[in-house]
């Protein structure tokens, strides 16, 4: 593993934990805490599969300029699928819809959308199906 973790800033908290708590859950991803940080006026949440996994933080901080590109492995490519459906009804903007990308590699399975603050966020399956 290279990365411990990473943070993004979100303009709208409330809006952007709601959308990645439900577009990461059909991938075994979930809201581990949701706390206060040293000003009050400012929160972070951590997303992953168990806390001493909190891979992924937002912050209230406002949005991370540039935006970002996030890539979340999946275990499948059904994962990949479920993915994109929940975060389009979550309010994610399409990016690329679910499907082969052999150009990057022979079993890439990807799907990309926008979360609410611009930011490319994608779920991979490098799984041959």
């Amino acid at each position: 593993m290279i990365l411990d973790h990473i943070g993004l800033g979100v303009d709208d908290y409330e809006k952007a934990k709601a959308f990645y708590a439900a577009a990461l859950a059909p991938l075994g991803i979930k809201l581990l805490s949701d706390e206060p940080q040293s000003d009050p006026r400012f929160r972070a949440a951590s997303f992953g599969e168990s806390w001493d996994e909190a891979r992924f933080w937002i912050g209230s901080e406002g949005a991370t300029k540039p935006a970002l590109h996030v890539a979340f492995r999946a275990g499948s490519r059904a994962d990949v699928d479920a993915f994109y459906k929940a975060a389009i009804a979550a309010g994610g903007r399409d990016n690329g819809s679910p499907g082969l990308r052999p150009h990057y590699q022979p079993n890439y399975y990807a799907a990309f959308v926008f979360d609410p603050d611009g930011h490319n966020i994608e779920a991979v399956c490098l799984k041959p199906e």
